[in-house]
């Protein structure tokens, strides 16, 4: 049972607006955003997923674009962002287009922590465009906190297993960064575009942009399956997003902090860039009914889980085909 010893984390999420490949003006963003988190006492600020560079113009470019467009890990940006992070004394993640040593692409995810240290996650379904490689590998670190967290990039989480193996490697906190919201999906009932005139007419009339993020095409859709995240495993879920346009879509941003019992403990969906702060109660999770329910599993019934069954798609094909799913 939870007592007022137990500790807490102070986390925020944010939705913003990322300039298409202006990493100077993004980093101008996130440093004022983070700062002023910071200043209403948060120890870990999330911001969205390629909120470096933008998102959804990147599956026009060539190649050889992207490879101009990505950054290391230990390249200006996340270095910018690190030594903010260490001023700063909180957490920070960022999302970014990266290049590793040997120069392939990912869409990956960094966390500095305030004693120096990075963490970086390489989003395990990447379909924006086909130069961008999937990640292979989960990612949960330790914390100056005495929590460990998890990361997985926007639809990493839409499939039920990342989110159940990151709880089960010790995540307490799922940092989930995403651009959704919008996306004109080929489902009957998934989502559908924003009109733009609805974004673009936001001061005129906050009420019918307001509507459309709530609707949906916004957090309808999300709580369909997003709060089951956190309930189901037991952790708290940190869902940051774009808001506003990317590219020929509008982002809905619906900010928002879960709690382990799939409640939403602070939100927003201002059609604006904005900051949900929240204190995460962590004497919540041990007796969580996600937790709880973890301990009952039956691992020895769960080959079908791991076997290949002929109908597996590589990331953009599954996220793009349009040919009908047939079942067993």
């Amino acid at each position: 049972m939870h007592t007022d010893s137990e500790p807490t984390l102070r986390a925020s999420v944010v939705q913003f607006e990322a300039v298409p490949d202006r990493p100077d003006l993004n980093l101008e963003t996130i440093l004022r955003l983070a700062t002023q988190a910071a200043d209403d006492h948060t120890q870990l600020v999330v911001f969205p997923e390629m909120c470096l560079i933008g998102y959804w113009h990147l599956r026009k470019q060539t190649p050889e674009r992207l490879k101009e467009l990505a950054e290391p890990e230990n390249g200006t940006s996340i270095t910018t962002v690190r030594q903010l992070a260490r001023k700063l004394a909180i957490g920070i993640g960022v999302g970014y287009l990266e290049c590793s040593a040997d120069g392939r692409l990912y869409n990956s995810y960094t966390v500095c922590l305030p004693d120096g240290s990075v963490h970086t996650h390489r989003k395990l379904h990447a379909f924006e465009h086909e130069a961008i490689e999937s990640g292979s590998q989960y990612t949960v670190f330790d914390t100056p906190w005495g929590i460990s967290i998890g990361i997985l990039i926007c639809w990493d989480n839409n499939l039920v297993e990342n989110v159940r193996a990151t709880a089960l490697l010790g995540a307490s906190v799922l940092l989930a960064p995403h651009q959704t919201g919008g996306t004109n999906s080929p489902s009957p009932r998934g989502m559908k575009p924003i009109p733009a005139a609805l974004w673009d007419n936001r001061d005129t009339d906050p009420a019918a942009i307001q509507a459309a993020f709530r609707g949906p095409n916004g957090r309808e859709w999300l709580l369909r399956w997003l709060p089951a995240r956190a309930h189901d495993n037991g952790l708290f879920v940190l869902f940051s997003n774009g808001v506003g346009r990317d590219d020929d879509e509008i982002r809905t941003g619906n900010a928002m902090i879960i709690d382990p019992y799939g409640s939403i403990i602070a939100e927003t969906w201002e059609a604006d860039e904005a900051i949900v702060t929240a204190d995460l109660d962590l004497g919540l999770i041990a007796l969580s009914t996600g937790r709880r329910w973890i301990r009952g599993r039956r691992p020895e019934l769960y080959d079908a889980l791991t076997q290949r069954d002929g109908q597996e798609f590589d990331a953009r094909a599954a996220r793009f085909s349009l040919d009908p799913v047939k079942m067993r």
